[in-house]
């Protein structure tokens, strides 16, 4: 059941390290109570709102959220990917968020779906950004890397070990190689824009056939959260002022994907007012959470950490 009026509102912020020392939000916490670390990461978060069991869903659960055809199927992420080469192997630059037309992505996907389906599996485009894979039932799935423990580091460090990683290693490859001198990306670098040479596979699993969360609502721009909300039956909003301003108690506020400087700038007005208001927990991507109270305001002989 969603939760009531009884829990306090909870905002969703990136690592703690990212903040300095003269950041608003520093300030505010010198006033508050500190509470037991939570989960780290943004699956691991998610799943600390949402449980989901051993592994989060997340391709079911986005397909499901954008094209409402998820049904009992195995899904497989495999959005679209930047991978860049270096002297020791490759790093994985970026997944998703590759500013892709419907059209490029849909010309990029033709030369993959036989390559996919000779493995019997169907890829399909269900957003620019958002690829998914129907697999076989009962197909036995690796563990994945989510994109936020890859980015940034050595690309096959992250893929699927062993014989039962070894098909989708191969099936990688095959990927690479096609997109590698696709004329959408000769179109895309002469536009200053990186290549898609690659998919990340991540994800995996079926639709949860029933989801509870200790939450009443949630404001997010982030579409795996967006569809874990919809899945549980609980309110969403897009985040806009409008939002941010009148969030209530029992309600997320998903500010993770948010730079510090943008929280100071755009979203620290609204954060102040609800502090002042009621009982607010800051709970960070490294894990750190406070608890800070509307009379914690009073605590002004706390001025440093």
């Amino acid at each position: 059941m969603p939760a009531t009026s009884n829990a306090p509102l909870k905002c969703w912020l990136p690592d703690l390290p990212r903040f300095g020392s003269a950041h608003p939000l520093r300030r505010l916490l010198l006033r508050a109570d500190r509470l037991d670390d939570g989960a780290k990461g943004y699956l691991s978060g998610l799943a600390g709102y949402f449980p989901c069991g051993e592994r989060m869903p997340a391709a079911a659960l986005t397909r499901e959220h954008l094209a409402h055809d998820a049904g009992d199927a195995l899904w497989l992420s495999a959005d679209p990917a930047w991978v860049q080469p270096d002297l020791t192997g490759a790093r994985l630059l970026a997944c998703g968020q590759l500013q892709l037309s419907m059209g490029e992505a849909q010309a990029l996907a033709e030369p993959l779906q036989p390559v996919f389906a000779e493995a019997g599996i169907t890829l399909e485009v269900t957003a620019p950004d958002r690829w998914h894979l129907r697999l076989p039932p009962q197909t036995a799935l690796p563990d994945f890397a989510a994109p936020e423990q890859a980015l940034g580091e050595d690309l096959y460090q992250h893929l699927p070990q062993g014989e039962e990683g070894r098909r989708w290693r191969l099936l990688l490859n095959e990927v690479q190689v096609l997109l590698h001198q696709h004329a959408v990306n000769a179109e895309r670098r002469a536009r200053g824009l990186p290549p898609v040479n690659s998919v990340w596979l991540w994800g995996g699993g079926s639709l949860p056939a029933q989801l509870r969360a200790a939450l009443a609502g949630v404001i997010s721009e982030d579409l795996l959260l967006q569809a874990l909300a919809a899945r549980a039956g609980i309110a969403l909003q897009a985040r806009s002022d409008e939002s941010l301003h009148a969030a209530r108690a029992g309600w997320l506020i998903d500010l993770q994907d948010l730079s510090a400087d943008d929280i100071a700038g755009r979203c620290w007005p609204a954060l102040q007012s609800l502090a002042r208001r009621q009982p607010l927990v800051f709970a960070f991507a490294s894990g750190e959470r406070w608890l800070h109270r509307p009379w914690h305001r009073l605590r002004f002989w706390r001025r440093t950490a």
